[in-house]
């Protein structure tokens, strides 16, 4: 599906400013897309919006389904009348530069459990209606989703294989039995998505009413100790007891000389098959309710992907496994009908990803600080674009611009300075006029280099498991230049 051409921001909301200890739904959200307007784009990209898993990660999420309850906006829950002015008092510790998770959580934890009893008590019958219509209208996962974390709570987060038998093997008895017992900690996590799902409607109207889309990440794995691996066992490559046989990864790259061991299970594509890849058709339908283009993660994946047996404590002695291919896409494209998606073609990219890609007419990836390290062949430069695809300058896993040039090698540097004609001065607005410039239809710049920032804002890296995706901005860093040069730009270009 070719897109109308135009440009936009990468931009987590946990990197707003806010004084909750992260960015979230509230005020500054809006603020945002008011300077996005204000900025001639017509895009805001997210990165996953489900909660987060090990290492604060946004891609290791306990549900491929639920949003992350951190993201809500305290203050209106407030305003319903469910936390005291005094609730919104920051702890000592959270800071506006970078997410303390350590602090932040537990702070917005106990105020949305002081929240939910304050519903469950006071709330108005025309609330309790609402909340009622969201737990039928997402029955299909909601239900499962609560009853997982208020057993892993109670179980202290033991990997569910680790759970009574009963409960890990879902044992009607035992599951009724649980329902029971931990009714008021399920009712919590409900209340959760209730306010994250009726948050979110409200931000992403606003902004399609002002034009701009959401961009929306979906990645192609999902965390083992997660709701729906618990709950669809059958669908995954696991063993009797529930133990992954196989994982997820990635082979020696770039990134790191053994690779990346992500620990994600993998799917069991011949059950998905036998169902029609049913579960894969509610997980995109969900997903596209939620935002209007979905960038699919690790798209080559879908093609080939690498499998690492579980015991191995690296990537290395992974293999290629042949994906699902063409029949996945099909049924979901039977189901839903044309879809919005960006393929995030990235790594090992072979002939058949690009076939697979190709066929359903998915835009594929193109990173600006990849483009140097070649020749004039390299499918990363501007010349070598095509208009079904969508350029960045980098994405939350590369450095900043400004931080790769500074520990960019002697052929990039050279090379860089010839093809954009530039003394490297000022290297994160060359990068973004270069893409802007671009014959792609899309063009996205992270927030970081928008603003030239260095590498210690950088949102991730690849391959290290802890210490990141903390990363904030402040309103006292962006001028009015960024809005007007970014205006301009979309306007010389034919973005606006």
């Amino acid at each position: 599906m070719r897109f109308d051409r135009a440009s936009g921001v990468l931009l987590h909301p946990t990197s707003l400013p806010g004084p909750h200890g992260s960015g979230d739904f509230g005020p500054e959200a809006y603020h945002f897309v008011d300077w996005l307007v204000s900025a001639g784009c017509k895009l805001w990209q997210l990165l996953p919006l489900a909660g987060i898993g090990p290492g604060n990660s946004p891609y290791m999420s306990n549900s491929a389904f639920a949003g992350n309850p951190l993201l809500v906006d305290l203050a209106a829950l407030h305003t319903q009348g469910w936390l005291d002015a005094d609730d919104l008092t920051p702890v000592p510790g959270l800071t506006d530069e970078k997410i303390d998770f350590a602090l932040m959580y537990p702070f917005r934890m106990h105020r949305l459990a002081k929240a939910a009893t304050r519903f469950a008590s006071a709330g108005t019958a025309a609330q309790r209606e609402d909340f009622e219509r969201f737990r039928i209208e997402q029955a299909s996962w909601l239900g499962d989703y609560a009853l997982f974390l208020a057993l892993c709570e109670s179980l202290n987060w033991k990997d569910w294989c680790e759970w009574d038998p009963a409960l890990a093997q879902r044992e009607p008895v035992a599951l009724a039995a649980a329902r029971e017992s931990h009714a008021e900690r399920i009712h919590f996590w409900q209340f959760c998505q209730w306010c994250f799902f009726r948050q979110w409607a409200a931000l992403k109207a606003y902004a399609n009413g002002k034009g701009v889309q959401i961009i929306g990440d979906t990645p192609i794995f999902i965390a083992y100790l997660s709701a729906e691996v618990w709950a669809n066992q059958h669908l995954f490559e696991l063993d009797a007891a529930g133990r992954p046989t196989v994982v997820a990864g990635v082979p020696p790259d770039f990134f790191s000389a053994t690779g990346q061991r992500w620990g994600n299970p993998l799917y069991r594509w011949s059950a998905h098959a036998k169902d029609n890849y049913a579960w894969w058709v509610e997980r995109v339908r969900r997903t596209f309710e939620l935002v209007d283009i979905v960038r699919i993660d690790h798209f080559r994946g879908f093609a080939g992907y690498w499998e690492i047996p579980a015991s191995e404590p690296t990537a290395v002695k992974g293999r290629w496994v042949p994906g699902p291919g063409e029949p996945l896409f099909k049924a979901i494209a039977k189901a839903l009908g044309p879809m919005p998606i960006i393929a995030e073609d990235l790594g090992v990219i072979t002939p058949d990803v690009d076939a697979l890609r190709k066929k359903f007419g998915f835009p594929g990836m193109r990173i600006l600080q990849f483009a140097f390290a070649g020749d004039a062949k390299d499918r990363f430069l501007p010349h070598n674009h095509e208009p079904d695809t969508v350029v960045y300058t980098g994405t939350h896993d590369n450095n900043t611009v400004a931080g790769w040039w500074c520990t960019a090698t002697d052929h990039e540097r050279h090379m860089a300075r010839g093809y954009l004609a530039t003394d490297g001065h000022d290297m994160p607005w060359t990068m973004i006029r270069s893409a802007m410039s671009s014959v792609a239809d899309t063009a996205v710049h992270p927030m970081q280099d928008v603003l030239a920032l260095p590498t210690e804002c950088r949102m991730n890296y690849p391959g290290q498991e802890s210490g990141w995706w903390g990363w904030r901005f402040q309103w006292s860093q962006v001028q009015p230049w960024h809005a007007g040069r970014l205006a301009e730009l979309g306007r010389l270009y034919g973005r606006a």
